[in-house]
């Protein structure tokens, strides 16, 4: 795949000065909009998870008119309620050294120094009002005896930052947020479209002006308008069929905006979780997340000697290997999640893994049940304890839990400056669905963090300096009825197949190349044979995909052929980013580029640097912003 590079981009809207000032300026010197203009500007809100969900609600709460959009059947129902083990917060309950600048600091490192600094101090900023927002919206955060708010460690950190409830924290947030928005949708300020699907961003006179959505019970096509557009949809980690998403996360929304415009940043940057349960079956259709706050307590281990297969409890202490304590004395068990998947890999590759095919490790909590006690222990993962039983039909409480790799989250996405407007003015991108703020590899308990901080703070603020310019006008019609017709087209397409394979099959097929060819590890090799073979693939999926039913119907099979389609696309565009990326860094490790220690190399002189892909008609076209360090020096990264 031919790509051209054009000329380099820039965050024109970050404030210069102190790091520590930058966001108070940039809040300063953003216009704002009075109450009696608000109530004439319309703001569509895609997605109603964490991002969107706060977002809706708080700009509702503002005075402007919001349409808001999920294709669930009810915004409890986002994938944010997935989340287990907690949210970041600066707070330093716990008088342990933390403070806004080591978020900051644990942040940029843990992104393997690929994350704007910018970005990443303002998150830090705002993550100490997050908890306030959440504990007044009556969110159950666990407590001390005394009362207080309980935190625990996650991977990257070496203080206690993270609050959570149970192995529950995203839901109880979701839930907070949906408060929140029912708030707005019973006041009026928001009008709610649940079973709705983008399909298009319709773009006038150079702005977005609306979506194009299909009602998913009656397959009506529809077009919504309004003066800006906030796209919070998610990430694209299905692209790889077996992954911890809910099976519709999907990328359709920011590709066809990246189809419209809107630049797509980093697309390689896959997160690999460390600790999911293993694959067990062919017929699985997605894998389940064991949160990593587990590793608080839980010791890793595999057996000394190669292809043991006696049971853990017969396997004796001298004869296990604590790898992550072993190799990473410093950080143990909490190393980043880029570090403990591709050391997991590691040990299952010199053939120490354990269960079916060798392809787990043991996550253990013999001694913590011996320290703490079971009751202790039952309090803090009860829930997570529980949910491993009913999976695997193991009790964790009597032998190990074995845990194995799995694509988890996405740390690229649509680009957008420092106000989280992307290329394509009036766009805004929020959530996991932009590339903002973790770099090449995410923190664990950051991307509730940055949901909420962008949907509560961020977003607010900034998107009132982009409407203090309106109202924008009449949209015009020919650009509604060309994206309209261009929707029309795909499903037409699709449709008129008729061949013999189902979409899944197509699906399933892509997610085993990508997670081949451009997964934990990825080599020049393996890359360009998925940069062959994907179009090829493509070819046969518009050739011979089978979609049953109509488009004037409820039709989830059309729904999931039309993310294939676009998978395919995406699948195509990270290989090639990947492949131009020659360097190691957070989740894209490259094979060729790694130290003595067999760790991830970074290439600071040739890619420090944002990808940012165009889409043209003669090919993508990369852009690269380039990442300078003021505060922070970028240096090889060690958890040892």
């Amino acid at each position: 795949m031919k790509y051209t590079e054009g000329a380099p981009i820039r965050d024109t809207k970050a404030p210069a000065g102190p790091i520590e000032e930058r966001w108070e300026k940039r809040k300063f010197s953003a216009r704002l909009v009075n109450p009696a203009n608000k109530r004439k500007l319309n703001v569509i809100v895609v997605g109603t998870g964490l991002a969107g969900g706060s977002a809706a609600a708080t700009l509702g709460e503002l005075g402007y008119n919001v349409t808001s959009f999920c294709y669930q059947d009810s915004p409890r129902r986002a994938h944010s309620i997935a989340a287990q083990g907690g949210i970041n917060a600066a707070k330093n309950y716990r008088g342990d050294g933390d403070s806004i600048y080591r978020l900051f600091y644990d942040t940029v490192k843990g992104g393997d120094f690929r994350a704007r600094e910018s970005n990443v101090y303002r998150l830090a900023q705002v993550s100490v009002n997050i908890i306030d927002q959440a504990v007044a919206q009556g969110v159950p955060f666990a407590r001390e005896y005394g009362g207080l708010l309980d935190t625990r460690s996650f991977g990257g950190a070496q203080v206690s930052r993270t609050f959570y409830a149970r192995g529950q924290t995203g839901q109880q947030l979701l839930l907070g947020a949906y408060q929140a928005l029912e708030r707005q949708i019973a006041a009026g300020t928001v009008t709610m479209h649940t079973r709705h699907e983008m399909l298009d961003v319709i773009v006038s006179d150079g702005r977005a002006r609306g979506v194009i959505v299909r009602d998913m019970v009656t397959g009506e096509i529809e077009r919504h308008l309004a003066d800006a557009v906030v796209l919070a949809t998610g990430g694209y980690g299905n692209v790889f069929f077996l992954s911890t998403n809910a099976k519709g996360c999907n990328t359709t929304a920011i590709w066809r905006a990246h189809e419209r415009g809107a630049y797509f940043a980093n697309p390689c940057y896959t997160q690999i979780h460390p600790t999911c349960i293993p694959v067990s079956g062919d017929y699985q259709s997605k894998l389940t997340l064991m949160s990593e706050s587990l590793r608080n307590d839980g010791r890793v281990w595999v057996p000394l000697r190669k292809n043991d297969e006696r049971a853990p409890g017969d396997i004796p202490e001298d004869e296990r290997d604590y790898y992550l304590e072993r190799i990473y004395p410093a950080f143990g068990n909490l190393v980043p999640r880029d570090i403990a998947s591709r050391a997991a890999k590691n040990v299952c590759d010199e053939g120490r893994g354990v269960g079916p095919g060798g392809l787990g490790v043991y996550l253990d909590f013999r001694d913590a049940i011996n320290r703490l006690g079971r009751d202790a222990v039952e309090k803090k993962y009860g829930n997570l304890f529980e949910m491993y039983e009913r999976i695997t039909g193991e009790n964790p409480y009597d032998v190990p839990m074995r845990i194995y790799p799995a694509v988890h989250y996405t740390m690229g996405g649509l680009w957008v400056d420092y106000d989280l407007q992307s290329t394509i003015p009036g766009l805004f991108v929020i959530g996991e669905a932009n590339f903002s703020d973790h770099g090449a590899n995410r923190l664990g308990a950051s991307a509730l963090m940055q949901g909420l901080a962008d949907g509560y703070f961020v977003l607010p603020t900034t998107i009132g300096d982009y409407l203090a310019d309106g109202p924008f006008g009449e949209v015009d019609e020919e650009a509604v009825a060309e994206a309209e017709i261009k929707v029309r087209s795909k499903i037409d397409r699709l449709l008129a197949v008729n061949g013999t394979r189902t979409p899944d099959s197509f699906h399933r097929e892509l997610g085993k190349l990508m997670w081949d060819y451009c997964g934990m590890e990825r080599t020049e090799e393996s890359l360009r044979k998925a940069l062959e073979r994907i179009p090829e693939l493509r070819q046969e999926f518009w050739e011979n995909v089978k979609v049953s039913g109509t488009a004037e119907e409820l039709n989830q099979v059309l729904e999931r052929a039309g993310r294939v389609a676009d998978f395919f696309d995406l699948a195509e565009l990270m290989c090639l980013d990947a492949l131009v990326r020659t360097e190691s860094c957070g989740g894209h490790f490259r094979a060729e580029s790694q130290d003595a220690d067999g760790e991830a190399l970074r290439d600071d002189e040739n890619f420090a640097h944002v990808s940012a892909w165009e889409r043209t008609p003669d090919g993508p076209v990369l852009h690269k912003e380039p990442l300078e360090y003021e505060y922070v020096k970028m240096t090889q990264r060690s958890y040892k």
